[in-house]
């Protein structure tokens, strides 16, 4: 099969973050982290809708039919489908202002894990958290910048990278509750052009990860080898997710965040939000368990 690539949506994101898709409405969801703007747009097509969330904000878990998660520089916030309105939930690291949320992902268990970083990418100020049923924990510290969180569809492995050091790791995790059970072990050391971003894991257990700065996404197997490579029309790719369970068809946020004049004279797409129609079997979040 030969990949499609199009345009999801053509508004152009400063820095486009934090995709996934919603079965209860059949929206697709992304984030721009520095405008705090939550877009949900029909996977059928049609208008946007965009939510002003008055902070920077990264990652969206489904609660129910009523209610998201969302993660922000702040903490956790319920926000309510109908209204729009944000109530805090869970703060973290809601003292420190130079730090924001990142990449995130709903483990199956239910358990959020949810990444922080500094706000100008200060070295080893983030850390990665886990949260579940009103309990939060700190996993990983000393991290730069989070990403690659996401999960095996048995729920007994995370991974995890620091973009600021380009490896993936890989960790075991209880099934049951979503917390490690074993010590980190180096996944995949990125050594070519770009850095390891946003991924998410398909029903064969294969990772897809979004590389910044090379215009791709990179499929790897369970072993850490490459299986194959999405050549995409946007150089800063930032985070892939799934659309649907019966194809690998996903969704890619993208950004200009840094570019200069030039640069996006040279890369028009840059910041817009693309859907790749692929071969695979794609997986779809489950809700969070608050």
């Amino acid at each position: 099969m030969t990949d499609e690539i199009g345009i999801f949506h053509d508004e152009a994101c400063e820095l486009g973050e934090g995709p996934g898709y919603d079965p209860l409405t059949g929206n697709v969801w992304w984030f721009d982290i520095v405008t705090g703007r939550l877009f949900e747009k029909p996977l059928s097509g049609g208008a946007a809708s965009v939510h002003e969330l008055g902070q920077m904000a990264s990652a969206l878990a489904i609660v129910d039919a009523n209610r998201q998660l969302i993660s922000t520089e702040t903490g956790l916030f319920l926000r309510d489908r109908r209204s729009g309105a944000l109530t805090m939930h869970q703060p973290i690291e809601a003292d420190n202002p130079s730090t924001r949320s990142n990449d995130a992902r709903v483990h199956p268990a239910g358990a959020f894990w949810i990444g922080t970083m500094g706000k100008k990418a200060e070295k080893g100020a983030g850390s990665i958290y886990w949260y579940r049923q009103g309990e939060l924990r700190k996993l990983f510290a000393d991290m730069t910048i989070t990403n690659s969180i996401c999960f095996a569809p048995d729920g007994r492995t995370a991974y995890f990278a620091d973009t600021g050091r380009n490896i993936i790791w890989r960790v075991e995790t209880d099934a049951e509750t979503g917390l490690p059970s074993g010590e980190p072990v180096v996944f995949h050391e990125h050594r070519e052009k770009g850095g390891v971003d946003g991924a998410v894991v398909d029903a064969e257990g294969n990772l897809w990860n979004a590389c910044w700065g090379r215009s791709a996404v990179d499929i790897y197997a369970p072993t850490g080898q490459r299986i194959r490579t999405i050549d995409l029309p946007v150089q800063q790719t930032s985070c892939p997710a799934f659309v649907s369970e019966t194809s690998g068809d996903i969704i890619v946020t993208t950004a200009f965040q840094d570019m200069s004049a030039n640069a996006r004279r040279g890369d028009p797409d840059a910041g817009k939000t693309l859907l790749v129609k692929t071969e695979g079997k794609g997986r779809l979040d489950p809700p969070v368990r608050l």
